[in-house]
């Protein structure tokens, strides 16, 4: 039977049963490991990291994973690791080469861009479709300056996650949803003003009357905003 473990045992935390002398050798294994990720990283032609593919997101887990180990256990061989970079990249290198020549393995690993919202609207079809939530959607707008969907003319997601945004001309900007938190959040299903709303849904507007309750015709949601612009 096993020891039992001590809590605190200062000596198992730090060191367990290794001689101290053994952090000079993780120190070298990690030196080793970092130039060895370095390397492939060059390979990989990856200058500067913002938005990752899934291919290089599949390379950077793959390699840091074969990194981590071989780090500081001391039966794991560096031999190893190195076989494992060389395979992940030459996988890498097999599978990006394939993408780029046949268009429909692109699409399907990488995606395609899609429109989100196109002249203050947002197109509820293809947004439900994404793996995007609309608290995500107007954070991405408010970053860009956009106060309400009035000043959207299109906004497309990418295939790397990324939101390009178009706006509308100055003096084409309308009415519209308004997506900081403060108004947002001042929905309502009972019209009592006369004015413009926009739908808290998919930003569809339209002049309404007191005492008109009625759904919105694009997306059927029953709750509105007053429209800002």
């Amino acid at each position: 039977m096993k020891d039992p473990i001590t809590p605190f045992d200062w000596q198992r935390m730090w060191l367990h049963e290794f001689p101290l002398s053994f952090l000079g050798e993780v120190a070298l294994r990690t030196v080793f490991m970092f130039a060895v990720i370095l390397a492939a990283l060059s390979v990989s032609g990856k200058r500067e990291v913002r938005q990752l593919s899934v291919y290089e997101l599949v390379l950077v887990i793959g390699l840091g994973s074969a990194a981590g180990d071989p780090m500081f256990y001391h039966d794991v061989p560096l031999a190893s690791a190195v076989v494992v970079f060389v395979v992940i990249m030459l996988c890498y290198k097999f599978i990006t080469k394939l993408s780029d020549r046949n268009k429909t393995i692109r699409d399907k690993l990488e995606g395609v861009p899609v429109y989100v919202i196109e002249d203050g609207c947002i197109l509820t079809k293809n947004f439900d479709d994404e793996d995007l939530g609309k608290d995500e959607l107007f954070a991405d707008l408010r970053q860009a300056g956009i106060e309400q969907l009035g000043e959207v003319r299109v906004a497309i997601l990418e295939a790397n996650g990324t939101l390009s945004l178009y706006k509308q001309p100055d003096d084409q900007v309308k009415p519209g949803l308004p997506i900081l938190p403060k108004p947002l959040a001042q929905f309502t299903r009972h019209i009592v003003t006369e004015d413009t709303y926009a739908c808290d849904q998919c930003g569809y507007t339209q002049p309404m009357q007191p005492d008109q309750d009625i759904s919105c015709p694009n997306c059927q949601n029953g709750q509105w905003v007053k429209a800002q612009g």
